[in-house]
């Protein structure tokens, strides 16, 4: 079984490298794509291809690193297992607020996360809390986009700026897709002295050392 784990930056790759030592030889990969959707959907694609091109393709894919949360669904050091993955700004503004894809009639801006895989996430992580994350191209920094985000997504419990773009290459590669998240910092106000990434990178090694990446379906 061979699982491509996709984070932003290759301090998010370490900390899943770092909980994946004792699963040496599953074929779990790990690669850093860059930071934003645009990103990690062209380099995800790119291991995709040249992973089947090898003659070893992956049969699953998830995206991995750490992410904002939104107060009162999801604390700080937590893990999230996103029950789907949503582009949450992307769409148009109008007089009467903002119009996703959907209502545009452009396409979608949920991604789907397959429940098998899901599912196998959550039973290795039971105290993860589910729901959307949402993928931004600008991350939250005030108190009232976040409310905005709230209200519009009320099962979203994180955001991020790539899982949207993976679960796209996924799709295209007829792979499934999940996501996993650690928090770091509060979705709201800006304010870097509330940052936690060294817990929340550490909450990641945790996580994927406690998944049991033998026994994926």
């Amino acid at each position: 079984m061979r699982i491509l784990i996709v984070t932003a930056v290759e301090a998010e790759a370490d900390a899943v490298r770092r909980g994946l030592t004792a699963t040496s030889g599953t074929g779990t990969e790990v690669t850093a794509a860059g930071v934003g959707a645009a990103a990690a959907a062209a380099a995800t694609s790119r291991q995709l291809a040249l992973a089947a091109a090898s003659g070893q393709p992956y049969q699953a894919v998830v995206s991995a690193g750490i992410a904002g949360g939104f107060p009162d669904r999801i604390g700080l050091g937590q893990t999230a297992v996103a029950t789907r993955s949503i582009a949450a700004d992307l769409g148009a503004q109008s007089p009467d607020g903002f119009l996703t894809l959907d209502e545009l009639g452009f396409g979608s801006t949920v991604a789907a996360t397959d429940d098998p895989l899901t599912g196998w996430l959550r039973s290795g992580l039971p105290e993860a809390v589910p729901g959307a994350v949402l993928t931004v191209n600008t991350v939250t920094g005030s108190a009232s986009r976040a409310t905005a985000l709230a209200d519009r997504y009320p099962d979203a419990v994180a955001e991020a700026m790539e899982g949207y773009g993976v679960a796209c290459a996924a799709a295209l590669a007829g792979l499934p897709f999940a996501e996993l998240r650690t928090i770091s910092n509060p979705v709201g106000p800006r304010d870097r002295a509330g940052w936690r990434i060294p817990q929340a990178l550490a909450a990641l090694t945790a996580a994927v050392d406690r998944l049991p990446w033998r026994a994926w379906p």
